[in-house]
């Protein structure tokens, strides 16, 4: 029997500005992306990531704050300041490390060119005491690099992910791929960067085609 195709979430991640959040939010997006990672060309200073998130304030959308290999007391101490709802790690941390950090987690792994989970491992080691992550990102591994590569991830992979936990699927989604990606791999929410973007700054074009499409998608997988 089919089962059909659920609406996910929608991040949009990299924003830098109000004006692109207020694109985001009135486009209908479900979460913002911040990025605390230095060497981003995304990065934000946090009295810039204050500037965002004041805008939007009030909106309902979740903002989620990007950090890639940080300490937990640096973690805490940004997202008190800029007032974030989640935290994303997109690094290479240790779930010994998640009940230090004081918001909910949505912890990253990368699927390689061969279609294996390279980093699955760090999840099972997970144990009763660690508190769960709020969601799981899946992205393209690309060496040395943590997201925003705009390269695609595997979706068949993914898709199995998808099924035993509540996966974000990131990696080279576009206004024009979305909706194929959401009916294969069927994730909790769906997340884009580089897919947005226009000679590397938001495209408030692209952002409102990225959501449209996300959230117009309807039948059966």
């Amino acid at each position: 029997m089919n089962i059909a195709t659920p609406r996910p979430l929608v991040k949009i991640c990299g924003i830098r500005t109000p004006e692109h959040a207020v694109v985001a939010v009135e486009a209908g997006a479900d979460m913002i992306g911040l990025v605390f990672y230095p060497a981003s060309p995304r990065y934000v200073t946090i009295d810039e990531a204050r500037a965002v998130v004041s805008e939007i304030r009030g909106s309902g959308v979740r903002t989620v704050g990007l950090f890639v290999n940080e300490k937990p007391k640096q973690i805490n101490l940004v997202a008190d300041e800029v007032g974030l709802d989640l935290i994303q790690l997109s690094g290479d941390e240790s779930p010994v490390v998640y009940p230090a950090i004081e918001r909910p987690l949505i912890p990253s792994i990368r699927v390689d060119s061969s279609g294996r989970l390279d980093e699955e491992g760090r999840f099972r080691s997970i144990t009763e005491a660690t508190p769960s992550p709020w969601a799981v990102m899946i992205d393209a591994h690309v060496p040395g690099m943590y997201g925003g590569t705009g390269t695609v991830a595997d979706w068949f992979v993914a898709a199995d992910f998808a099924r035993r936990y509540r996966t974000v699927l990131a990696g080279g989604l576009r206004p024009n791929s979305v909706a194929e990606a959401i009916h294969r791999v069927k994730p909790f929410a769906v997340d884009v960067s580089s897919g947005v973007e226009t000679n590397g700054s938001k495209d408030p074009g692209k952002i409102r085609a990225f959501v449209e499409a996300a959230k117009g998608v309807t039948g059966e997988g």
